[in-house]
């Protein structure tokens, strides 16, 4: 006998064309496209009870709030929060409670940018402004607004991990991440783009999991970050976990250790590899107070730990995740005050670059390649190490706070130490080399090999091989600029 409560067979071309459609829209259209609900303001010094009942009366979630020369924004979640407060709803005024400075995008921006900052900032409101006064503010998106108007209701990845209530159900978040890069990628979306996106995503999975694992005081007292091309958001299929916890000083956790192994076995299960080099919360290396930390710092700075150099630079892409983001910054300015200006160091630190030879010129063979030599290259390890290694060398020089390449390519210009045009090309090499190595995962995943950096140079077309020797000129160009900036030859 059949079950009443089975769901009905999905029909998977229609549901994987759907979902296609819906991720297009979701990239192509502009925030003006979408629904926004016209702003209804109050003045600050409204009590809570009565701007209940005005909103009430209107069927409305939120309202702006004017507050001298200051525009906030208050929402149902702010009224969970005031009702905790000691004084009474009735005689509280909208400004304690309100958020000030809320976060904001322009009409033209693309649909994207307002869902990642969303995400990125756990809010399911923006406003939408033309300039920085009340009289540029156009509207407010909400969350469901723009769900609606990019996939007819359905749940995105992000809400299925915030709102998960146990591992299986966040699994299940994550796992779909990688099936949402084949989709984006197969409609011609920009590689920046899906690897902002699936930042975000693998963000949200990692706070959710956090909060699951650890107790509330353990999350207030530490700092949870990712790092490597993870914090730098320019990893896009899992290729393996870099993170890291910082402890604030004096605080102890019982039971810590078998926490951070949980949360990097859970990891493991949804789909993201341990790192080969053991960069995980999980080591007692990666799992220490500031004070220790900063310690270790010192050691890799100026002791004599082979790998400090490298360790170094996977700190130096650290992004806060969940928790007390000081504690990160105070473990990165302690970096700063270690190197003091120390120009032979940042030229040991940069020449990294140089590790990988150049295989005896093989480059100049493309696109008539022959031989063993011809068969494959580590497309990391010839071109985007270097590009991304060389410009994080000159972001550690210059104190450029930035974490992605392109973007400390464009602070490197802002701060007139890099022509304008020669850092456009090094982020349209890079830009190009990781959408070459996202296309390469994308075959190996569907041929049952694991993803990785070795690319066959025959399953590339002609001129795919020719713009693979440009980007990687530009590379090598790069390579020789900071050879003659740092002085490599002295060294």
């Amino acid at each position: 006998m059949a079950d009443k409560n089975a769901s009905p067979p999905r029909n998977t071309s229609r549901d994987t064309s759907r979902e296609r459609r819906e991720f297009v829209s979701l990239m192509t259209s502009r925030v003006r496209d979408v629904f926004l609900r016209k702003p209804f303001y109050v003045d600050g010094s409204m009590d809570l009870v009565s701007l209940c009942r005005a909103l009430s009366e209107r069927g409305l979630s939120e309202a702006l709030v004017r507050d001298g020369g200051r525009i906030g924004i208050f929402t149902t979640t702010d009224l969970r929060d005031a009702l905790l407060s000691e004084t009474p709803p009735a005689r509280l005024p909208v400004r304690e409670v309100a958020t000030f400075e809320p976060c904001s995008v322009r009409p033209d921006a693309e649909l994207f940018e307002a869902l990642i900052l969303m995400l990125r900032h756990r809010i399911h409101r923006v406003l939408v402004r033309e300039g920085t006064d009340e009289a540029g503010i156009v509207g407010v998106l909400g969350q469901l607004d723009l769900m609606a108007f990019v996939a007819n209701h359905s749940h995105l990845i992000a809400l299925e991990a915030e709102q998960a209530t146990s591992l299986d159900e966040l699994k299940a978040a994550a796992r779909q991440i990688d099936s949402l890069v084949g989709v984006l990628d197969a409609d011609g979306v920009r590689v920046e783009v899906i690897a902002a996106l699936v930042g975000e995503l693998n963000r949200q999975v990692f706070r959710r999991l956090w909060e699951m694992l650890a107790p509330e005081d353990l999350r207030a007292h530490s700092c949870l970050v990712v790092m490597g091309s993870e914090g730098r958001g320019e990893q896009i299929i899992k290729t393996d976990q870099d993170n890291a916890l910082l402890l604030a000083d004096g605080f102890t956790c019982d039971g810590l250790d078998d926490i951070t192994a949980r949360f990097t076995a859970a990891l493991i299960d949804f789909g993201y590899p341990p790192c080969p080099g053991g960069i995980m919360l999980s080591r007692p290396l990666w799992c220490q107070n500031v004070s220790a930390f900063k310690d270790t710092l010192r050691q890799w700075i100026h002791g004599g730990d082979r790998d400090g150099p490298m360790n170094l630079a996977i700190f130096l892409d650290a992004a806060p995740v969940a928790g007390d983001a000081a504690l990160l910054k105070a473990a990165r300015d302690h970096v700063d005050f270690l190197m003091m200006n120390d120009a032979g160091y940042f030229a040991r630190f940069a020449q990294a670059v140089e590790r990988f030879g150049e295989g005896g010129g093989w480059w100049t063979r493309l696109p008539g390649l022959t031989g063993r030599a011809g068969a494959e290259i580590d497309i990391k390890k010839l071109g985007i190490f270097p590009l991304v290694h060389g410009v994080r060398a000159l972001a550690l020089e210059y104190r450029i706070d930035a974490l992605g390449t392109a973007d400390r390519l464009q602070a490197l210009v802002d701060t007139g130490h890099m022509e304008a045009s020669f850092a456009r090309d090094l982020t349209d090499a890079l830009r190009f080399l990781i959408s070459l190595k996202l296309a390469n995962n994308l075959r190996q995943i569907a041929d049952g090999r694991p993803p990785g950096n070795a690319i066959r140079l025959t399953d590339l077309g002609t001129l795919e091989r020719q713009a693979l020797k440009e980007a990687l000129a530009i590379v090598r160009g790069f390579k020789q600029w900071l050879s003659r900036h740092y002085r490599f030859d002295a060294l």
